[in-house]
């Protein structure tokens, strides 16, 4: 199933409304794009992401996934289980659990099929070039596999958005180009839809789109 992103009027705030992030932004993703946010840190990138996905609540606005409202609780947690993928910077992948071991870990909390998670595990190692480092502890990786198994993980429930926050900000130059490559590669084989946030304006203008984000608001796309 392929994913079209709806997005309108959406504040949030933190700090008891003391500090405003997004203002009143609103955003139409179709199903199968391939979008970068880009601005400067601070400017309400991975806040959206993160609304986007339902770890951050919303102060009001709407956010709707294939039709399914993101705002809504009940179909939030359903949506982060088995319809929504995240690639974090810093990966966040347990160290003292092997890379395959960290993969399995959506699975299990989604109740997905053992048998078939373990085929498309080595599928996905296999196309991310991670496939002789499943049974290494992810301490003994070097960054860019991390950054590569990361993107494994996100991908083993099969979701149809993947949203992505910096995910080569923290790798070298041949390994984010490594990684954004096989990013991009992924979701377009897959035919999924992708939102990444990223300051790395060259690497954004070869997504389908790229949009500039300033002060918590939309400014518009960059051609």
């Amino acid at each position: 199933m392929k994913s079209h992103v709806s997005i309108k009027d959406v504040w949030k705030s933190f700090d008891a409304g003391r500090i405003q992030v997004l203002k009143g932004v609103g955003l139409e993703v179709p199903a199968g794009d391939v979008v970068a946010l880009c601005g400067t840190s601070g400017c309400g990138k991975s806040t959206l992401l993160n609304v986007i996905s339902g770890l951050e609540e919303v102060d009001r606005g709407e956010v709707f996934l294939s039709g399914r409202d993101v705002v809504n609780e009940s179909t939030r947690v359903d949506l982060l289980r088995h319809h929504i993928g995240y690639v974090f910077q810093f990966h966040h992948l347990m160290p003292d659990l092997t890379l395959a071991e960290n993969c399995m870990v959506p699975v299990i909390a989604a109740g997905g099929s053992r048998a078939a998670a373990l085929e498309r595990l080595n599928e996905l190692a296999e196309a991310t070039g991670v496939a002789h480092r499943l049974k290494q502890r992810v301490r003994e990786l070097s960054g860019g596999e991390r950054q590569r198994g990361a993107l494994v993980r996100s991908l083993m429930n099969d979701p149809e958005l993947l949203l992505c926050d910096e995910p080569t900000g923290a790798l070298d130059e041949s390994n984010r180009e490594r990684v954004f490559e096989i990013l991009v590669d992924l979701v377009r084989r897959r035919g999924r839809t992708l939102i990444m946030a990223t300051h790395d304006l060259e690497l954004a203008k070869r997504c389908d789109r790229t949009i500039k984000m300033r002060d918590g608001r939309m400014e518009g796309e960059i051609l």
